[in-house]
Parts: structure tokens; sequence; C-alpha cells
């Protein structure tokens, strides 16, 4: 029997629908058996990595938001800088872990690594924090809030502004020795890997002699905070246990090869002394 041409184009646009059902078929299949689908793609992408969570890169990150105020602070005198963190609902987060006596740190830096500020802000009822800031110079600073929550700790940053000429410093040499407030600290390392644990020991003397009492400062012997030079990607660690009496020491990963500038700080006679080292990571 021949059929007519009306008889064929409806054979022929059966046969179509039933491939398409097949293959409909067949790719549901395959995504049952571990293809993920576009929608999964977009969900694993959106997961926050470890690091981006701790370097204060972002503003937001983890469900948590950054938000001050102002950005703008005077030069050379003391102005409160209020700031909220807020989670992924909207609403200002408070309860972090208690470390040392604070639940937050704020640390502000000129972006040409000078100017380091170590602050802790205050909580108000509503949920906003505020500290003084004083900034001793013009120019771009980038403020980094460190908090824990059930032990994980998250990073935020954003840019402060001071107003008025901007002269940046010349980025410091790679440097083992440096002196402040009348201490000579001496930087003893290995060699410095990106993405490997490393072992920083910082030796300070005074007058020619090992100090060996330190208070301390935010519930430990010293504070340590590395910086990425170009992208200012942030490491706060606190010192291991073990050390000499001599020696404050600190097992630190560096994520990125490349110029970093190292802040420690301890105190001694209820005074907090901060010195600057400029160091270098390999690949």
């Amino acid at each position: 029997m021949t059929l007519g041409v009306p008889a064929r184009l409806a054979l022929f646009c059966a046969g179509l629908v039933l491939v398409g059902g097949a293959a409909a078929l067949a790719g549901a299949a395959n995504r049952g058996a571990g293809t993920p689908s576009a929608a999964a793609d977009d969900a694993m992408q959106m997961q926050p990595s470890e690091p981006g969570r701790t370097n204060g890169l972002a503003s937001s990150v983890a469900g948590y938001s950054l938000v001050t105020d102002h950005t703008v602070l005077p030069v050379g005198r003391s102005a409160v800088l209020r700031l909220r963190i807020l989670d992924s609902a909207g609403n200002p987060a408070t309860n972090f872990d208690l470390d040392g006596g604070v639940r937050l740190h704020l640390i502000v830096v000129r972006r040409d690594l000078t100017g380091y500020r170590h602050l802790h802000p205050h909580v108000a009822r509503d949920g906003s924090w505020s500290v003084p800031v004083t900034l001793a110079a013009p120019g771009a600073y980038r403020a980094y809030a460190d908090f824990e929550v059930d032990g994980a700790k998250t990073v935020l940053g954003t840019d402060l502004f001071a107003s008025g000429t901007f002269i940046p410093s010349v980025a410091s040499s790679p440097s083992l020795h440096a002196r402040v407030d009348g201490y000579d600290v001496e930087l003893v390392h290995g060699a410095l890997r990106a993405g490997e644990e490393s072992e920083l020991s910082f030796r300070v003397r005074r007058g020619g002699h090992p100090v060996t009492r330190f208070d301390e400062y935010v519930g430990r012997r010293g504070h340590l905070v590395a910086l990425h030079e170009g992208d200012l990607a942030y490491t706060h660690v606190h010192p291991v246990a073990g050390a000499a009496a001599s020696e404050i020491r600190f097992d630190a990963e560096l994520a990125a090869a490349g110029k970093y500038r190292l802040f420690l700080q301890f105190k001694t006679g209820g005074v907090v002394h901060t010195v600057a080292f400029a160091a270098r990571v390999a690949r």
C-alpha cells in the first residue's frame, strides 16, 4: 500500500517525537548515574572555599557581610568607626567565640603596608560594633574584621580612606632583624614555600639579654599577622606552645608565593609592641 504525502509526514513527525523522548530519558538516566545538572554545578560553584573565607579579600563571604557607617576618616585625630557584621538574613551577628577576652579583632593597615593597627571593637545593644581609629597619614587603608563562630574563622575586608596627599612608602626588602621600643627582634625560619606550613620563630632581646617574661596579649604570648603584598591577602596566627622562654613561635601556612609583611605584636610591662618584618615566600 502506498501512503500519501500527509500520511508520510505524520509518520516522520511521530518518529521525531520517539527519538526526542528517548534522548530525554537517556539524559535523565545519565544524570542519575552521576553527571551533575546545571543547577548542581551552580550550587557547587557557590560553596565558599576555606582560603576565601579567611583571607579578607571580600566584604561578604560564608553568609556574613561587613558594613561600615562611613569609609572616610580624618587624618591625625581619633574618630569612632562603627560597623556591623550581618548574617545571611541581614541581621546583626554578635555571638562570636570569645578569644582571650575579645570577640572581634579589627586590623587596619595602609595599602602600602604602613600604619598598622590591631583593635578590638565593643558591641552595642543594637548589634553594631564601634572602636576609635586614628589614621596618622593620608591614603587608602584596608580594614579586616576577624572573628570565629563555633571554631570556624571568618575574615571580612573593606577599604577606608583618609583625605590628603598620599605619599606611598617604599617596599621593604626581606629582613631577619628589626628593632622597636628598645627591643631587638630576630626572625628565624627555614625555607618558606606557598601552601606549606612553616615555623616562624621570633627571638626577643633587650640590652643584649634575652627577654624571658611576656605579658599575655589577648590571651597569648604574641600575635602574628601576615599580609601578602599586592592583593593584601590576610593571615592571622597564634603562637604554639613549647617555645623557649625568649622566643615567640608560630606555625603559619602562607597560601601564595611572593612578598609578605609580617606584623608581630607582644606585650611587656603593660605596653604592646609592634614590629614589622618583610619576607619572601617561594612557589
